[in-house]
């Protein structure tokens, strides 16, 4: 009679948590990639596939279309730099139009040649002559002075610039007890016209009052002409980003 073999136990196999974990990695692998799919929009093709549609049902002009190798072909730095130059564009238009306006509402002053508008790439310069604003060796303004800068203040109150006020003198040392240097009198005349315009509804954080005293001459100073030119308050609009 054949004996019979042992009963021999299975051996457990202690590796199939393997299998199951390679499973689990392959499934997150595969989970990410969706995800990531998911959220990296091909700008390209999703303007052709809008601009398709909008043909189908007649929405576009198909000789308008964008097409995707022309978006894509685009680097990003290109993309900055066309936005930023169109906004650029757009601000110089938008100041020029200022500067138009300006010259319109003082155009007696600019025929007289006591105000100057010039626009370059620093922005819209609106020069008024201290004669029009202030007595000689004065910070307080005289004569028509305050309907001058109502008109400028405006024109300021609904735009988004930020503005500089300069106070400029001619090179004459001062010799009054008001103030001890022309600093003193450059810097008190802008803060006078700032002050105007605040008062006029133009946004304080949008100004700035500055003293030049006889650093930045229009004219020499060698006679009568050239100081009374240089004597002035020149109002800046200046280009670039808001200040609000």
């Amino acid at each position: 009679m054949a004996r019979r073999k042992p009963f021999q136990e299975d051996h457990e196999n202690h590796e199939r948590w393997l299998v199951s974990y390679a499973d689990f990695i392959t499934l997150l692998f595969a989970f990410f990639v969706v995800m990531y799919a998911i959220s990296v929009v091909n700008v390209g093709k999703y303007t052709v596939l809008s601009e398709a549609l909008g043909d189908a049902f007649g929405g576009r002009n198909p000789a308008s279309r964008t097409t995707a190798i022309e978006v894509d072909q685009l680097p990003l730095s290109s993309i900055i730099a066309h936005k930023r130059q169109e906004a650029a564009k757009r601000d110089r238009e938008r100041l020029a139009l200022l500067a138009q306006r300006m010259n319109a509402s003082l155009r007696p002053l600019v025929d007289s040649g006591k105000v100057r508008v010039t626009q370059n790439a620093r922005g819209v310069t609106v020069d008024i002559n201290a004669s029009v604003l202030f007595d000689e060796g004065n910070a307080a303004l005289a004569g028509n002075a305050q309907a001058t800068l109502q008109a400028v203040a405006e024109l300021l109150r609904d735009d988004h610039h930020a503005i500089e006020v300069e106070g400029h003198t001619d090179s004459t040392p001062i010799s009054n007890g008001l103030f001890a240097s022309n600093w003193e009198l450059s810097a008190a005349r802008a803060s006078t016209v700032v002050r105007l315009f605040v008062d006029s509804g133009v946004a304080p954080r949008r100004l700035a009052a500055i003293g030049r005293a006889d650093n930045v001459p229009l004219a020499p100073n060698d006679d009568p002409a050239g100081r009374a030119r240089n004597r002035r308050v020149a109002v800046t609009i200046l280009s670039g980003p808001s200040a609000e």
